[in-house]
């Protein structure tokens, strides 16, 4: 377990592995815990980081606000204590629009993006997650937590095959606040990059289950029409979570990726 004091309060990060460096990034209600077993895998290539973003996991809960522009910010300050000058981004469902939001405004600091499940547009939430981030639906869940964490392990098997998923989930959800709950998806659902993605000048790829019903899996077409040459992997029996649905291919796909040379016009 490793932390790093940043101008927002601790923040929280794992890194296993040694080589170049790539940076994992969890999503909405997540933790780095969801990025273990790529860890492990990736670990045997490159040196992975994987970090909390400010109001989850491990990583501090004080911030008078939690939103996508404030993680993107967290990005950068975290490569920068780091000594890390480049590297991939890689960024499952808010972490991939993040990602693409890092790219975008620290264009020095990305070698590469991949997108797992992310929206490129924020009314491509399901609607239950845009009503979370009315601060009245939020309030109420959380006035009733323990019903709502029940309700959330009773779903979890339509949102992901993986059997530990229930307690994952669970374990995260414990690790929020209502200030991390209710500012971080009322700003992803604001978010939209369509206008902006065609300025990314590194390689990207995306990354979309067919059967996800976190954000509509058509995403990828939004990240097409903006960046062309974006590479596009579609997981026909996979859902939001592609990492834990289909493991074996989602690492591969991954790593090949990353091992790909970059192009000669890349920064």
């Amino acid at each position: 377990m490793s932390s790093i004091t940043t101008d927002q309060g601790i923040l929280h990060y794992e890194v296993y592995g040694r080589g170049k460096p790539v940076i994992l990034l969890h999503g909405w209600l997540g933790s780095w815990g969801l990025w273990q077993e790529t860890m492990t895998y990736l670990g045997q290539y490159y040196r992975t980081y994987a970090l909390d973003f400010w109001g989850f996991g491990e990583s501090g809960k004080k911030l008078d606000t939690y939103e996508v522009g404030e993680f993107v910010a967290l990005v950068d300050q975290f490569m920068e204590k780091l000594g890390i000058i480049r590297a991939p981004l890689v960024g499952h469902s808010m972490g991939g629009t993040v990602s693409l939001s890092v790219a975008l405004r620290y264009p020095q600091r990305v070698e590469k993006v991949v997108i797992i499940g992310s929206p490129v547009v924020g009314s491509s939430l399901a609607l239950p997650l845009k009503l979370a981030g009315w601060r009245v639906v939020a309030f109420f869940l959380f006035r009733l937590f323990p019903v709502f964490r029940a309700a959330m392990r009773v779903a979890s098997p339509t949102i992901c095959r993986d059997p530990r998923f229930p307690d994952m989930m669970d374990r995260d959800l414990s690790r929020t606040t209502l200030e991390s709950f209710l500012t971080s998806i009322a700003s992803l659902r604001r978010t939209n990059l369509s206008n902006e993605i065609h300025r990314i000048q590194v390689p990207v790829m995306g990354m979309f289950g067919d059967r996800d019903n976190i954000v509509n899996p058509n995403q990828w077409k939004a990240l097409q029409n903006g960046l062309p040459n974006s590479r596009i992997e579609r997981f026909p029996n996979a859902g939001h979570f592609i990492m834990l649905d289909e493991p074996r291919t989602f690492m591969l796909t991954l790593k090949e990726f990353l091992d790909s040379p970059l192009p000669d016009s890349s920064p």
